[in-house]
């Protein structure tokens, strides 16, 4: 982790309010002041991206919040992260990919979208949790290679097979779900037309 400076604790006002520290009990604060800097209010210290990036690495619940208006800004901060990866040199999102989400923003299907995607990258990430589950009596996770790891899942093809089996009918089943919502959705704004007929299952 990259060494965060010690300072002494800030003492300007949040604004945060009883709602929010209800709202954020149990989580680790941090607080971003107007110089853009990070303060983290259980290590006592400003933190750097790099530093937040390990707590989401290390699945700890975090909140970042505005230090004047209490304002939640951790979507800003993760976005800000996804940014600095993607910049790097082995980036996830193709140029056609981020041009297909953004015309998704203002459309009617937005909202199932983001659902439909979160859904699919959580059924991705336990089939990936699984998958690392049955190596580690093969392998030390600490040193698993990207090779030792294509090893490790052709070795393992017919259960992959499977899970994949799981997850592409999964992602089917709410692919489904989604064009039923939008399909009623048509039908309250225009009783009048037949809508969107799902394809048979």
């Amino acid at each position: 982790m990259v060494q965060s400076r010690r300072s002494a604790k800030p003492t300007a006002q949040t604004g945060s309010g009883s709602a929010a520290d209800r709202l954020d009990a149990g989580m680790r604060v941090l607080k971003k002041y107007p110089n853009r800097r990070l303060y983290d209010t259980q290590g006592s210290s400003y933190i750097t991206l790099a530093d937040v990036k390990q707590m989401v690495l290390a699945v700890q619940p975090f909140v970042v919040r505005d230090a004047k208006t209490g304002e939640d800004l951790t979507r800003s901060i993760l976005l800000q992260i996804i940014l600095e990866e993607e910049t790097g040199g082995a980036p996830i999102f193709s140029a056609q990919m981020l041009s297909q989400i953004i015309r998704f923003y203002g459309n009617a299907m937005q909202a199932m979208m983001g659902s439909y995607l979160e859904q699919n990258l959580q059924t991705f990430t336990d089939i990936q949790s699984r998958l690392a589950e049955q190596a580690k009596g093969v392998y030390d996770p600490t040193k698993l290679s990207p090779d030792l790891w294509a090893n490790f899942l052709s070795s393992q093809a017919p259960g992959i097979q499977g899970l994949m089996g799981n997850y592409l009918e999964q992602s089917r089943q709410m692919f489904l779900q989604m064009q039923e919502q939008l399909s009623k959705h048509a039908d309250s704004m225009f009783p009048g037309l037949s809508g969107i007929v799902p394809p048979a299952r």
